[in-house]
């Protein structure tokens, strides 16, 4: 998405997805996971509204300070709501800024963090659609084991059942 929107993402979203526990086997690969979603949210709204203003406006020196540390918190509250993995990604594609950075790096560093939050969203939609696509396709399988052969399923009101 180039209008640097951050698409809102599905109802389903609001359980925590875990992060691999310390008894993960070594054979087993790390999940990728969120822990706190809402949280992971709220930073990217206010990353990306940051990225917004820093476009229209000319900062000064104390402006910029100040939009480095909020940056760089950003990046440490977004770390603690990710698992190993994905901090280990983020972490190198968002280093902290060194000294007082130009209008320029600051815009660059928070597109590159709206985008890579982006591309977390767009994963985790896709990881949802996945798990939705799997778990239906057992429940028809299911329903279609619990019927006897060369019946098909039954229409009508004689469908509902003996209670109702």
């Amino acid at each position: 998405m180039s209008d640097g929107t951050i698409p809102e993402p599905p109802a389903s979203q609001a359980e925590p997805v875990e992060p691999p526990s310390a008894e993960t086997q070594p054979d087993e690969e790390p999940q990728e996971g969120v822990t706190h979603p809402t949280k992971l949210l709220r930073i990217a709204s206010m990353v990306r509204e940051l990225l917004e203003e820093t476009r229209q406006a000319t900062l000064d020196e104390p402006g910029r300070v100040r939009l480095r540390q909020i940056y760089e918190r950003s990046v440490g509250e977004l770390a603690e709501s990710l698992s190993l993995d994905l901090r280990e990604e983020l972490a190198t594609l968002a280093p902290p800024m060194e000294g007082i950075p130009t209008d320029a790096e600051i815009r660059i560093a928070q597109a590159q963090l709206v985008g890579w939050l982006e591309g977390l969203f767009h994963g985790i939609q896709a990881a949802l659609f996945a798990q939705q696509a799997a778990a239906r396709a057992q429940f028809e399988e299911l329903r279609r084991r619990g019927l006897p052969a060369g019946q098909p399923p039954q229409q009508g009101p004689e469908a509902r059942g003996q209670y109702l």
